[in-house]
């Protein structure tokens, strides 16, 4: 299996720059797992797609000010102002974080950095960019943050985003993660209120979405691809949400690629959810069976992306190619801040 059989053409144009308002006006394309059949709709109609007795997954992790920027110390006349940029993956310890760094080459271990309101230290070091840093700092490291550091958009967004909440779904809860659960940025407070006036259980659990999740497949061969951890849990309520779902036949729908690595890491041979806090490195690809999820809510990701591959390992490579290209005709938006997908 390889990466580039992932691989659909995307014109550059169709990359969402900017969000839509309201979040719910975005459009959702609704694939039916059993005919392969494709409905052009809204989001806001993803009621008429529910059923009393469903559960939506959600994951109310929230994203941090992530991406940060250092003079590298001692500075001399030829050190650049804010010549360091660093994007905060995984808090390690009290003062300790795992990062990408750039330029990586000239962070060795011992290099100190100046952020201004605080200092730091190389401490450790990995591959591809990443280094552990040993922050310094009086206070709360959460309140300096907020201060000097900056919403973690992707690369491919190249427009200044005016309202950083716009990077946050309505149900974000727990600080940690380097960028947002995007399938469940087109949700409104209204129309999660709708959802559960129907009858559908929300079930919460946590990923702290990481190098993971947006890491690019670089190997030729798919099984080569390590996955980077990342942490999440699920506590013993949203569990028994989950578990007396299945045990009822009623049907778990994910919001995110994230959700469906959290139940379908956290579960057992019989299928049910263990309450449980960890790491996963979990890496979905077509041939993988899922124990938990019945449908999915998602966005439009990234050729040869794992993301492309977990749907994929959902409703089939060719039908999602299909899918894709459908969608690129019909000029649906792509990516974070792009349209959704239902596949039930």
């Amino acid at each position: 299996m390889n990466t580039s059989d992932f691989y659909y053409d995307l014109p550059k144009e169709l990359i969402a720059q900017t969000p839509v308002e309201p979040r719910d006006s975005s459009r959702m394309l609704v694939y039916h797992k059993e005919n392969g059949q494709i409905e052009h709709k809204h989001f806001y109609d993803l009621c008429d797609y529910l059923k009393k007795g469903d559960v939506l997954v959600i994951n109310n992790t929230k994203v941090i000010p992530a991406r940060i920027f250092a003079t590298r110390l001692p500075r001399t006349e030829k050190t650049i102002e804010h010549n360091t940029e660093v994007l905060l993956l995984k808090r390690l310890d009290y003062d300790k974080w795992e990062c990408i760094t750039r330029p990586a080459k000239k962070l060795k271990i011992g290099t100190r950095l100046d952020f201004g309101k605080m200092q730091g230290e190389i401490v450790g070091y990995g591959e591809e960019g990443i280094r552990t840093v040993k922050f310094e700092f009086d206070g709360v490291f959460e309140n300096i943050l907020d201060e000097i550091g900056n919403m973690p958009l992707p690369p491919y967004i190249t427009k200044k985003l005016e309202d950083k909440n716009r990077y946050q779904t309505v149900y974000s809860k727990i600080n940690g993660s380097a960028a947002a659960p995007t399938a469940g940025l087109h949700f409104t407070p209204e129309l999660l209120k709708k959802v559960q006036e129907k009858g559908v259980q929300i079930a919460k659990v946590l990923l702290h979405v990481g190098l993971g999740t947006f890491r690019p497949v670089k190997e030729t061969d798919v099984l080569k691809h390590k996955m980077h951890s990342e942490y999440y849990e699920v506590d013993e309520e949203n569990a028994k949400i989950i578990n007396d779902a299945l045990d009822e036949g009623r049907r778990v729908i994910c919001v995110g690629t994230t959700s469906v690595r959290v139940v379908e890491s956290s579960s057992d041979e019989s299928g049910h959810i263990i309450p449980q806090k960890g790491d996963t490195q979990i890496f979905i690809y077509p041939g993988y069976k899922f124990k938990v999820v019945k449908g999915l809510i998602t966005n439009f990701h990234l050729p040869e992306s794992t993301l492309i591959m977990l749907v994929s390992a959902f409703i089939g490579r060719e039908n999602t190619l299909d899918m894709y290209n459908t969608a690129v005709k019909e000029k649906y938006r792509f990516f974070s801040f792009g349209d959704a997908t239902l596949l039930i």
